[in-house]
């Protein structure tokens, strides 16, 4: 039987994923929004929110929803390189279960308690095939592999830079959490 998807091929089972990453991001927008000349860059939100939250910081407001909005576009990054640079099970290479559990790995089980790990472990078989996922990254037009693979190359080269600029804000600002979910 097929994974009942939704309108944008994914997993259903993975929609409080995509809701967490959407409501983050609206967190972090209506910071933004609630005065654009204060809070100019990702860098300004952490600056005011830290002098704003005192002790609080950085468990609140808009510097938490970016710390988990980074570590959930990490492992989308982490997941789409595994898959360009052509890691696989060869014994089912359509499948990216290999690839996002190499994602989890790197970008989130550290943060994930016992029971949020046995629950991605167990959701990876929902994934959807790799043919699937490429198919939707291209909205549905027909385009070679080779052709997918080198447009998430470009990707990748624009926005990992990007992600690693925010994850070096964390550090240098002593904003990053290791408190597991």
């Amino acid at each position: 039987l097929p994974v009942p998807t939704d309108c944008l091929g994914t997993p259903i089972v993975y929609s409080p994923v995509k809701a967490d990453l959407t409501g983050n991001i609206k967190k972090i927008r209506a910071v933004y929004d609630s005065n654009p000349a204060k809070f100019k860059t990702l860098q300004n939100i952490l600056e005011v929110e830290k002098e704003m939250h005192g002790s609080a910081w950085p468990k609140t407001g808009a510097t938490l929803a970016l710390m988990w909005l980074k570590r959930g576009l990490k492992f989308m990054l982490v997941l789409l390189q595994s898959i360009s640079d052509g890691e696989r099970d060869e014994e089912h290479p359509n499948l990216i279960r290999v690839n996002a559990m190499k994602a989890y790995e790197i970008a989130l089980k550290k943060y994930h308690g016992w029971m949020l790990q046995k629950l991605f472990t167990g959701s990876v078989y929902a994934l959807p095939y790799k043919s699937d996922l490429l198919k939707a990254l291209e909205k549905g037009k027909e385009v070679k592999e080779e052709e997918s693979i080198e447009k998430i190359h470009q990707f990748l080269s624009r926005v990992t830079p990007i992600l690693d600029a925010i994850y070096e804000m964390y550090t240098k600002m002593n904003a990053e959490l290791s408190y597991k979910a």
